[in-house]
């Protein structure tokens, strides 16, 4: 169907029923968007599309999913109220000060370095990235994935809320050594010394 065709079946729909038009729809096919839009509710799911970029605003309060796409950056002030799920993408970089209130995946990314503010509410994934360090004041309301980085230090003043994850190369520290390392933070339940369970 012709996207000529689309708008008025969606702009029939907006007057009779006071719906928008579809913000994926409008986002694909160049539409302006307004502030409204760019408030969503719900969750977004853009996966294996060809999505290669977000607007400025945007603002999900479910779940975003962007897996297998080559998005290569989020735009600056971007919210995620639930899941922020990037794996297996070409993202390069994050946008500083971000927040995501439940998880975040970023395992197999090229990525190779997290901004400065960041705050997960539950679970950061970062294996199989190209990450070797992590920003100070880094806060994981969940648990640390760091298996299969090469990871040689945690920052000072690091938060994790549950487990902790770690890599070959940290697990030459003991588990005191690595709590030194992050003082004032902490690590809440413990420290996991292999491989990421499948679940």
């Amino acid at each position: 169907m012709k996207k000529e065709a689309l708008k008025r079946i969606f702009e029939f729909i907006k007057d009779k029923e006071q719906q928008n038009l579809p913000f994926k729809w409008k986002l694909f096919n160049n539409e302006p968007l307004t502030e409204e839009d760019l408030n969503v509710k719900g969750n977004l799911d853009f996966f294996e599309t060809k999505i290669e970029s977000l607007p400025e605003g945007l603002k999900v309060g479910g779940d975003l999913d962007l897996r297998f796409t080559k998005i290569e950056s989020l735009p600056e002030g971007l919210k995620v109220g639930g899941d922020l799920n990037l794996a297996h993408t070409k993202i390069t970089s994050l946008p500083e000060g971000l927040k995501v209130g439940n998880n975040l995946f970023l395992s197999h990314t090229p990525i190779t370095s997290l901004p400065e503010g960041l705050e997960v509410g539950e679970i950061l994934d970062l294996d199989s990235t190209n990450i070797t360090s992590l920003p100070e004041g880094l806060k994981v309301g969940g648990t640390l994935f760091l298996s299969k980085t090469n990871i040689t230090s945690l920052p000072k003043g690091l938060e994790v809320g549950w487990w902790l994850h770690i890599n070959n190369i940290l697990a030459k520290h003991s588990d005191d050594e690595l709590r030194e390392m992050i003082k004032p933070g902490f690590i809440k339940a413990g420290i996991y010394r292999g491989w990421k369970q499948k679940h």
